[in-house]
């Protein structure tokens, strides 16, 4: 059971190489995107052994933009055209972390081969809060001076925007974990249709939708499980999720997910000490 571990950072490579550390296995690889905002130096020493790659076509990636979607598909080109036979392809950020050993990990993807682990919430039926992020114009893939009030404008004299090809959208969650013949489909449809790449560069949040929706809208279908395999609190009600602390302890171990986020070790390194003891002992 060979995993590529994409992960996707912009800072505190120390706290990075601590999560490299917890899921490094014979068979797993790690590929960095580090944001092209940030000083690549202070993760060049990383990149320590055979199983580690820095992603060289880096993006400057802003909140809530398409290019963090770009950030991705960039580093999927690299994945596959590494020449190595992967399994699954698991996106993560810098700030997650394993609840469980690489062990129980690797275990319970080796039962679940071809099966592609990701939110599908229907944004019509279930997920309605999205709604304005396909039907309206949004410029955040795009700086400059006056985006907003352009914005405002093209939403004020065009009509409401439909998907492309007639596409479901559904989504939730930006991380996942999906075979290599999943990503190549994704890869190959964006090549093949264009206007639905440009479509999504006008969609807000579309990290959070665009490759659920081009799966769900495939023959692979059937081979998704609505389901991320991360644990992550929304509770607090703002626009990002919980950081996690030594209180969290019981109810990270119980959440029988295989992943959660997020951490950040200057505020609590307690937490994750607690975590790697008890993955230690499984």
């Amino acid at each position: 059971m060979k995993i590529a571990h994409l992960l996707l950072t912009h800072a505190n490579p120390a706290q990075l190489k601590r999560l490299m550390d917890s899921l490094a296995h014979p068979d797993a690889d790690f590929y960095i995107h580090v944001d092209l905002k940030a000083d690549i130096g202070p993760f060049l020493p990383l990149v320590d052994n055979k199983h580690i790659f820095l992603i060289k076509k880096r993006e400057k990636v802003f909140w809530g933009a398409y290019s963090i979607v770009q950030a991705t598909v960039n580093a999927f080109y690299e994945i596959m055209g590494s020449g190595k036979k992967y399994d699954f392809i698991n996106l993560l950020s810098g700030q997650d972390y394993p609840l469980k050993s690489t062990e129980e990990i690797h275990d319970f993807l080796g039962l679940n081969r071809g099966k592609a682990f990701m939110h599908t919430l229907s944004i019509t039926d279930e997920w309605q809060e999205a709604i304005p992020r396909i039907t309206r114009y949004h410029l955040s893939n795009y700086q400059f001076a006056g985006r907003h009030q352009a914005e405002k404008l093209l939403n004020f004299l065009l009509p409401e925007r439909k998907m492309p090809n007639g596409l479901i959208p559904v989504g939730r969650s930006q991380w996942f974990t999906i075979t290599p013949t999943h990503v190549k489909y994704i890869l190959e449809y964006l090549e093949k249709n264009r206007h639905v790449q440009r479509f999504f560069e006008l969609t807000w949040g579309v990290d959070e939708i665009i490759f659920q929706t081009l799966l769900y809208n495939s023959p692979h279908k059937d081979e998704m499980v609505n389901d991320n395999l991360r644990y992550i609190d929304w509770s607090e009600g703002k626009a990002s999720p919980k950081t996690f602390t030594i209180q969290d302890l019981s109810v990270l171990t119980h959440s029988g997910k295989l992943f959660a986020r997020k951490f950040n070790e200057n505020i609590d390194s307690d937490i994750l000490n607690a975590l790697d003891k008890l993955r230690a002992n499984s």
